[in-house]
Protein backbone atom coordinates (compact mmCIF):
# COMPACT_ATOMS: atom_id res chain seq x y z
CA UNK A 1 0.00 0.00 0.00
CA UNK A 2 1.37 3.50 -0.96
CA UNK A 3 2.23 6.21 1.40
CA UNK A 4 -1.17 8.06 -0.07
CA UNK A 5 -2.93 5.01 0.55
CA UNK A 6 -1.80 4.59 4.30
CA UNK A 7 -2.82 8.25 5.06
CA UNK A 8 -6.40 8.13 3.67
CA UNK A 9 -6.54 4.88 5.71
CA UNK A 10 -5.75 6.64 8.96
CA UNK A 11 -8.21 9.35 7.98
CA UNK A 12 -5.59 11.90 7.55
CA UNK A 13 -7.29 14.61 4.96
CA UNK A 14 -8.41 18.42 4.15
CA UNK A 15 -7.07 20.46 7.32
CA UNK A 16 -4.37 18.30 8.33
CA UNK A 17 -0.73 18.47 8.79
CA UNK A 18 2.20 15.68 7.76
CA UNK A 19 5.50 16.03 9.22
CA UNK A 20 7.71 14.50 6.14
CA UNK A 21 11.30 16.10 4.79
CA UNK A 22 12.17 17.87 1.90
CA UNK A 23 16.02 16.48 1.21
CA UNK A 24 14.67 14.59 -1.66
CA UNK A 25 11.23 12.10 -2.02
CA UNK A 26 9.14 15.19 -3.63
CA UNK A 27 6.73 11.80 -4.19
CA UNK A 28 6.39 11.41 -0.33
CA UNK A 29 4.94 15.15 -0.70
CA UNK A 30 3.09 14.90 -3.49
CA UNK A 31 1.45 12.01 -1.27
CA UNK A 32 0.55 14.33 1.35
CA UNK A 33 -1.01 16.49 -0.75
CA UNK A 34 -3.17 13.81 -2.51
CA UNK A 35 -4.89 13.43 0.18
CA UNK A 36 -5.66 16.89 1.15
CA UNK A 37 -3.42 17.36 3.72
CA UNK A 38 -0.49 20.10 3.61
CA UNK A 39 3.39 19.01 3.95
CA UNK A 40 5.50 20.70 6.77
CA UNK A 41 8.89 20.33 6.17
CA UNK A 42 11.27 19.08 9.19
CA UNK A 43 15.10 19.27 8.62
CA UNK A 44 17.60 16.15 8.67
CA UNK A 45 20.15 14.43 11.06
CA UNK A 46 23.43 15.54 9.16
CA UNK A 47 24.73 12.39 9.59
CA UNK A 48 22.15 9.86 8.29
CA UNK A 49 20.20 12.35 5.81
CA UNK A 50 17.19 11.04 7.55
CA UNK A 51 14.32 13.42 9.72
CA UNK A 52 15.71 14.55 12.93
CA UNK A 53 13.44 13.79 15.15
CA UNK A 54 14.04 16.95 17.50
CA UNK A 55 12.92 19.02 14.07
CA UNK A 56 10.19 16.54 13.79
CA UNK A 57 9.19 17.80 17.60
CA UNK A 58 9.54 21.49 16.89
CA UNK A 59 7.34 21.14 14.05
CA UNK A 60 4.41 19.86 15.38
CA UNK A 61 0.93 21.62 15.55
CA UNK A 62 -2.42 21.46 16.64
CA UNK A 63 -2.91 20.37 12.84
CA UNK A 64 -0.03 17.71 13.13
CA UNK A 65 -1.64 14.22 12.22
CA UNK A 66 1.36 12.15 10.98
CA UNK A 67 4.84 11.96 10.39
CA UNK A 68 6.72 10.06 7.11
CA UNK A 69 9.95 9.51 7.98
CA UNK A 70 12.03 8.33 4.82
CA UNK A 71 15.27 6.13 5.33
CA UNK A 72 18.16 7.35 2.91
CA UNK A 73 21.02 6.23 0.52
CA UNK A 74 20.64 3.07 2.88
CA UNK A 75 20.67 4.51 6.28
CA UNK A 76 17.32 4.11 8.43
CA UNK A 77 16.09 6.83 10.02
CA UNK A 78 16.15 6.81 13.87
CA UNK A 79 12.65 4.81 14.29
CA UNK A 80 12.43 5.04 17.73
CA UNK A 81 12.78 8.82 18.56
CA UNK A 82 10.43 9.28 15.71
CA UNK A 83 7.55 6.45 16.77
CA UNK A 84 8.27 8.37 20.72
CA UNK A 85 7.62 11.68 18.96
CA UNK A 86 4.62 10.18 17.84
CA UNK A 87 3.04 8.31 21.18
CA UNK A 88 3.76 12.04 22.85
CA UNK A 89 1.76 13.71 20.29
CA UNK A 90 -1.34 11.12 18.91
CA UNK A 91 0.20 10.95 15.54
CA UNK A 92 0.49 8.65 12.90
CA UNK A 93 4.26 7.72 12.20
CA UNK A 94 4.78 6.14 8.53
CA UNK A 95 8.36 4.77 7.53
CA UNK A 96 9.05 4.86 4.09
CA UNK A 97 12.23 2.97 2.26
CA UNK A 98 14.17 3.08 -0.25
CA UNK A 99 14.36 -0.02 -3.05
CA UNK A 100 15.46 -3.24 -1.71
CA UNK A 101 18.26 -5.47 -2.94
CA UNK A 102 19.83 -8.81 -2.26
CA UNK A 103 21.81 -10.19 0.42
CA UNK A 104 24.66 -10.65 -2.12
CA UNK A 105 24.32 -7.01 -3.71
CA UNK A 106 24.61 -5.55 -0.19
CA UNK A 107 27.31 -7.12 0.74
CA UNK A 108 29.36 -6.11 -2.60
CA UNK A 109 28.77 -2.64 -2.29
CA UNK A 110 29.36 -2.94 1.78
CA UNK A 111 32.92 -3.97 0.56
CA UNK A 112 33.75 -1.46 -2.14
CA UNK A 113 32.09 0.87 0.65
CA UNK A 114 35.10 -0.08 3.03
CA UNK A 115 37.40 0.03 0.00
CA UNK A 116 36.80 3.89 -0.53
CA UNK A 117 36.30 4.65 3.25
CA UNK A 118 40.40 3.50 3.68
CA UNK A 119 41.62 5.46 0.93
CA UNK A 120 39.47 8.68 0.31
CA UNK A 121 41.11 11.63 1.05
CA UNK A 122 39.61 15.66 0.95
CA UNK A 123 36.09 14.91 1.28
CA UNK A 124 34.10 13.48 4.13
CA UNK A 125 33.20 9.85 3.71
CA UNK A 126 29.49 8.62 4.91
CA UNK A 127 29.23 7.50 8.04
CA UNK A 128 28.78 4.04 8.50
CA UNK A 129 26.55 2.35 11.02
CA UNK A 130 24.98 -0.69 11.97
CA UNK A 131 22.75 -1.77 8.71
CA UNK A 132 24.22 0.54 6.58
CA UNK A 133 23.42 -1.15 3.00
CA UNK A 134 25.24 1.91 0.67
CA UNK A 135 22.40 2.33 -1.49
CA UNK A 136 24.51 5.16 -2.77
CA UNK A 137 27.68 6.39 -1.24
CA UNK A 138 27.36 9.76 -0.43
CA UNK A 139 30.25 11.88 0.43
CA UNK A 140 30.42 15.41 1.30
CA UNK A 141 32.93 17.61 -0.22
CA UNK A 142 34.64 20.71 1.32
CA UNK A 143 34.56 23.98 0.22
CA UNK A 144 32.08 26.66 -0.50
CA UNK A 145 29.19 24.56 -0.90
CA UNK A 146 27.47 23.77 -3.83
CA UNK A 147 29.79 25.84 -6.47
CA UNK A 148 32.59 23.29 -5.15
CA UNK A 149 31.02 20.64 -5.28
CA UNK A 150 29.66 20.83 -8.55
CA UNK A 151 32.98 21.18 -9.98
CA UNK A 152 34.43 18.47 -7.90
CA UNK A 153 31.45 16.30 -10.00
CA UNK A 154 32.56 17.59 -13.12
CA UNK A 155 36.58 17.13 -13.05
CA UNK A 156 35.30 13.61 -11.46
CA UNK A 157 33.15 12.36 -14.47
CA UNK A 158 35.95 14.37 -17.03
CA UNK A 159 38.40 11.53 -15.35
CA UNK A 160 35.29 8.71 -15.96
CA UNK A 161 34.41 8.51 -12.51
CA UNK A 162 30.36 8.15 -12.41
CA UNK A 163 28.81 10.45 -9.93
CA UNK A 164 25.54 12.25 -8.98
CA UNK A 165 24.28 15.05 -7.13
CA UNK A 166 21.88 13.28 -4.64
CA UNK A 167 19.53 16.07 -4.29
CA UNK A 168 19.71 18.94 -6.72
CA UNK A 169 17.18 21.03 -5.05
CA UNK A 170 15.06 20.26 -1.06
CA UNK A 171 11.60 19.59 -1.68
CA UNK A 172 10.46 22.86 0.06
CA UNK A 173 12.35 24.93 -2.46
CA UNK A 174 10.76 23.72 -5.52
CA UNK A 175 7.99 25.82 -7.10
CA UNK A 176 4.75 23.44 -5.74
CA UNK A 177 6.27 22.85 -2.16
CA UNK A 178 7.68 25.97 -1.91
CA UNK A 179 7.89 27.12 1.73
CA UNK A 180 9.98 29.74 3.81
CA UNK A 181 11.14 27.63 6.69
CA UNK A 182 14.69 27.14 8.08
CA UNK A 183 16.50 24.19 7.18
CA UNK A 184 19.99 24.02 7.47
CA UNK A 185 20.77 20.93 7.52
CA UNK A 186 19.22 20.07 4.92
CA UNK A 187 20.48 23.13 2.65
CA UNK A 188 23.89 22.17 3.47
CA UNK A 189 23.44 18.32 2.60
CA UNK A 190 22.29 19.84 -0.71
CA UNK A 191 24.90 21.73 -1.30
CA UNK A 192 27.87 19.74 -0.35
CA UNK A 193 27.00 16.00 -0.92
CA UNK A 194 27.95 13.91 -3.94
CA UNK A 195 27.24 10.25 -4.75
CA UNK A 196 30.14 8.30 -5.68
CA UNK A 197 29.46 4.51 -7.37
CA UNK A 198 29.92 1.21 -5.03
CA UNK A 199 27.80 -0.96 -7.68
CA UNK A 200 28.68 -4.37 -7.11
CA UNK A 201 29.83 -4.94 -10.75
CA UNK A 202 32.51 -2.31 -9.96
CA UNK A 203 36.10 -3.60 -10.74
CA UNK A 204 38.81 -3.38 -8.38
CA UNK A 205 40.60 -0.86 -11.00
CA UNK A 206 37.24 1.19 -11.59
CA UNK A 207 36.96 1.41 -7.24
CA UNK A 208 41.26 2.68 -7.87
CA UNK A 209 40.26 5.03 -10.15
CA UNK A 210 37.56 6.27 -8.43
CA UNK A 211 39.80 6.64 -5.02
CA UNK A 212 42.65 8.16 -7.07
CA UNK A 213 40.60 10.91 -8.99
CA UNK A 214 38.81 12.03 -5.89
CA UNK A 215 42.42 12.04 -3.97
CA UNK A 216 44.31 14.22 -6.28
CA UNK A 217 40.92 17.03 -6.26
CA UNK A 218 40.00 17.11 -2.40
CA UNK A 219 43.80 18.71 -1.69
CA UNK A 220 42.43 21.46 -4.01
CA UNK A 221 39.33 21.89 -2.27
CA UNK A 222 40.01 23.64 1.01
CA UNK A 223 37.11 24.46 3.68
CA UNK A 224 35.95 28.06 3.49
CA UNK A 225 37.65 30.55 6.41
Amino acid sequence: MGTAALLRAAGIGLGDEVIVPAFGNVEVAAAVTHVGALPVFADIDPLTYCLDPAAVEAAVTARTAGVVAVHRFGRTAESAGMHEVGRRHGLLVLEHSECEASYDEVARRRERAEYLDARLRGVRPPEGGDGHTYQQYVVRVPGNGRPDRDAFARALRAKGVECRVPVKTPVHRLPEFRRWVSLPETERAADETLALPVDGSLTKREMRRTAGACNALGGLLQPAA
